[in-house]
């Protein structure tokens, strides 16, 4: 079964060309998120997380909240292996697969068939399920012949297609997520909410980051608030989101 645990994890970024002796303390939280410390050699170190002990359970479905800066999308890239924790231990037991920043990586002189290819790599989809799903790729997408066009003629709705129809060819045991996506154009909103929200009902794990009250809510069953990097309460959702959201109005 599929399952994830963190133990008192941590992640430091090193601020380089600042002033510790700026500080008024040895410990400043920031308005907008995260804690100023400083570093071993004289510089500043910025907290993006702090002490974060968690498990993660099969069938559960995981909804971040907090301000900008709170430590979401840094908990999400630790997860993934993008950042290494600065101290403290993460073990994953399950594939992962990641719905952030998915527009990273495009190369816009090469064709959208060009970039099928190197964007799943990034996305870590093996070639062979590319090979697999390489015509569904292209008809969810509908460009039609624009995919033997270079990406740099696309419209910004027709990369995001492109991009939406790569990332969601995965069908992972653990799915991250960065907010709900959008695809931009409205005449494919319909059947992309469609396809992942069965991508979503499919995976034994879902960790999503999102202001999205409504959202958040009717698809997680359980929220993690977030504050300076630290987790503030823990439970289920409509106790978390009238804490951090407010009581929600009666209509």
């Amino acid at each position: 079964m599929s399952h994830i645990t963190l133990d008192k994890v941590c992640l430091d970024f090193p601020v380089y060309n600042a002033d510790a002796r700026s500080l008024k303390s040895s410990l400043v939280n920031v308005a907008t998120g995260g804690q100023l410390r400083p570093g071993n050699k004289g510089g500043i170190t910025v907290r993006a997380l702090d002490d974060i002990s968690l498990s993660i359970g099969a069938g559960e479905r995981v909804g971040l909240v907090g301000h900008n800066g709170s430590g979401k999308s840094s908990l999400l890239r630790v997860l993934n292996g993008v950042y290494r924790p600065s101290s403290g231990t993460i073990n994953v037991d399950g594939e992962i697969g990641s719905l952030i920043d998915i527009n990273i990586g495009t190369n816009p002189e090469a064709t959208g068939l060009e970039n099928i290819t190197m964007c799943a790599a990034l996305m870590g989809i093996p070639k062979s399920t590319v090979a697999e799903k390489l015509t569904e790729i292209i008809d969810f997408s509908e460009l039609g012949n624009y995919i033997s066009m270079p990406v740099r003629t696309y419209s910004s709705g027709m990369q995001m297609r492109l991009l939406f129809s790569i990332a969601t060819t995965m069908s992972p045991q653990i799915l991250l997520m960065d907010e709900w996506l959008s695809v931009g154009d409205e005449s494919f909103v319909e059947k992309a909410e469609e396809r992942l929200g069965k991508l979503v009902s499919e995976t034994d794990i879902l960790v999503f980051a999102s202001h999205s009250r409504k959202t958040i809510t009717s698809t997680c069953n359980r929220l993690i608030w977030l504050e300076h990097g630290r987790i503030k309460a823990d439970g289920d959702p409509e106790s978390i989101a009238n804490a951090y959201f407010g009581p929600e109005k009666m209509r």
